[in-house]
């Protein structure tokens, strides 16, 4: 990372379709993701949230080794200041524990959670668990392979982006918008 100083606000992020490209992946016979593209624009937002100084945390459901070679691939492995994927935890989003989970990597408390931002584009998973938790969603609709429409009204996202890029100024905005509250 660079010498810049630190962001107050945090990114949790899921993965597939929201950074790596779903359907380009390519698995192996133990189903395990070998390779895959990037959304455009997801690799340059991820590193450039990195490099501004924006803590980020992988909250993501699937294979721990899939995560490992699609982040080596890209060169993305070093951004994450936590990975938390549903194989290790043993439960997959919607569930609290990884939210939980994602908190404890960074030692964050209840008092946080106004600090955290969820990423994703899953309204069943990605947006509901968010909502449930406590904390900020931002539903990614790059991809038309699942349904927006919410379900519950947990599943309504607190922000809705249609590009990767588009996270960055969101972020920029809600970091300065804590910045300005003087919460930490």
């Amino acid at each position: 990372m660079t010498d810049t100083k630190r962001k107050k606000l945090i990114v949790f992020t899921d993965i597939g379709d929201t950074i790596i490209d779903e359907g380009t992946e390519v698995r192996n016979s133990q189903d395990v993701v070998i390779r895959a593209e990037c959304i455009p624009g997801a690799r340059e937002t991820t590193r450039r949230l990195y490099e501004a100084g924006y803590t980020i945390v992988m909250v993501a459901d699937g294979l721990s080794r899939s995560f490992h070679n699609l982040m080596e691939q890209h060169g993305l492995d070093d951004v994450f200041s936590g990975w938390v994927i549903s194989e290790e935890v043993g439960e997959d989003k919607p569930s609290a524990r990884m939210f939980e989970k994602a908190m404890q990597v960074l030692g964050l408390r209840e008092e946080d959670k106004n600090r955290i931002i969820m990423v994703g584009n899953n309204v069943l998973r990605d947006i509901r668990g968010a909502s449930s938790f406590g904390i900020r969603s931002v539903l990614l609709d790059w991809s038309s392979r699942r349904s927006f429409d919410p379900v519950l009204p947990e599943d309504v996202p607190t922000y809705r982006i249609h590009t990767p890029e588009e996270l960055y100024s969101l972020a920029e905005k809600l970091n300065a918008e804590l910045e300005g509250s003087g919460d930490a």
